[in-house]
């Protein structure tokens, strides 16, 4: 029980910021504004922490993967912890290749991360990775096996390797009704193991 109004001054403004740097752009043909993603992962973040700054990297954990903010800017305007939080959440680039080519690359070096991320991380990032499976859960239910043709990566056996990898550098989260959710939805979509 919190005594007086809870201080959400931090995550309030991470919100505005979040706004901000994904004004304009559309979550990957949802045909929604890209910004409900990054509320979606704080609303799952909030059901296992009310620590303001794991709550603000999870409003801000694809600013810099995906638009033009730095992980500077993140440092300067909401501290080193925040900072630190969103860039365990960013996919390292390779240069000069495109990222369908470094996909399987990339994916393997999120897993290999995570598992040696923070507890913290892990909340961030189980924020963030379930609600892009309820996202995934929704659209192959509608579309079925078509679903794979709306990733760079058509190949649904990556998409379950990809997940079931993340699902096992989260395991320390299973005791949460977010890792439950998690793993029940990749169960559906890609079958029990």
């Amino acid at each position: 029980m919190v005594n007086g109004p809870l201080d959400t001054e931090l995550l309030d403004r991470a919100i505005v910021y979040a706004v901000n740097a994904h004004a304009g752009t559309e979550r990957r043909g949802k045909g929604f504004p890209y910004i409900v993603h990054p509320m979606e992962a704080v609303a799952i973040a909030a059901t296992m922490t009310s620590d303001q700054e794991l709550l603000a990297a999870a409003a801000l954990h694809d600013t810099v993967e995906d638009t033009e903010v730095t992980l500077d800017d993140i440092r300067r305007e909401f501290g080193e912890r925040v900072a630190s939080l969103v860039a365990d959440e960013t996919d390292v680039q390779v240069e000069g290749a495109d990222r369908a080519s470094t996909w399987h690359a990339r994916k393997q070096a999120a897993i290999d991360r995570l598992a040696r991320a923070s507890h913290d991380a892990k909340i961030v990032a189980l924020g963030d990775k379930l609600s892009n499976m309820r996202a995934i859960a929704r659209d192959y239910a509608a579309l079925g096996e078509g679903i794979w043709n709306l990733f760079r990566v058509h190949d649904s056996k990556e998409h379950e390797w990809h997940y079931r990898g993340l699902a096992q550098s989260l395991s320390e989260l299973s005791d949460t009704f977010a890792y439950k959710e998690f793993e029940e939805l990749v169960n559906k979509v890609y079958g029990h193991e």
